[in-house]
């Protein structure tokens, strides 16, 4: 992914983001597109990624008291209904606010555009993710040359 550059010739080469694009950007993004591939609509994938991002880098701050973002919830009402316990896609909250479809839009996409986002940043990103290269290998390189 390093050696990726964008050309002229791709398209969306000339939309540029309007704001910076952040590591947790990527992030939330990579947790988006494994929950979908893991069974979420489109919209629950899309509030556990920015929910599973702001716990993340919460943790990492200091700053959340959210509990432990497994992904899983360990039986519960499911469980004793006869259906297996799975993945709980949410929405999850944080500081009362529901982590939705709707805060992913507003907090990733609409941040660096839609035009941005669609054309350039989520095809990057679900190409490095679909060739299996993980987070850790592109949350940097992928981003590099995306300047507002």
């Amino acid at each position: 992914m390093a050696g990726r550059q964008t050309t002229t010739a791709e398209p969306g080469a000339n939309v540029r983001p309007l704001a910076p694009v952040r590591r947790f950007d990527v992030f939330a993004e990579y947790k988006r597109l494994e929950a979908e591939q893991r069974g979420a609509t489109a919209d629950e994938a899309r509030g556990y990624g920015i929910w599973v991002a702001k716990v993340v880098a919460g943790r990492r701050f200091g700053r959340s008291a959210a509990p432990p973002a497994v992904g899983h919830r360990p039986g519960g009402e499911e469980a004793e209904k006869g259906r297996p316990a799975g993945p709980d896609w949410g929405p999850h909250e944080l500081n009362g606010e529901p982590q939705t479809a709707a805060t992913f839009e507003r907090e990733i996409v609409r941040r660096m555009g839609k035009p941005f986002y669609e054309r350039v940043f989520a095809p990057a990103v679900r190409q490095a993710f679909e060739s299996g290269e993980r987070y850790e290998q592109v949350r940097d390189a992928i981003r590099a040359a995306w300047k507002p």
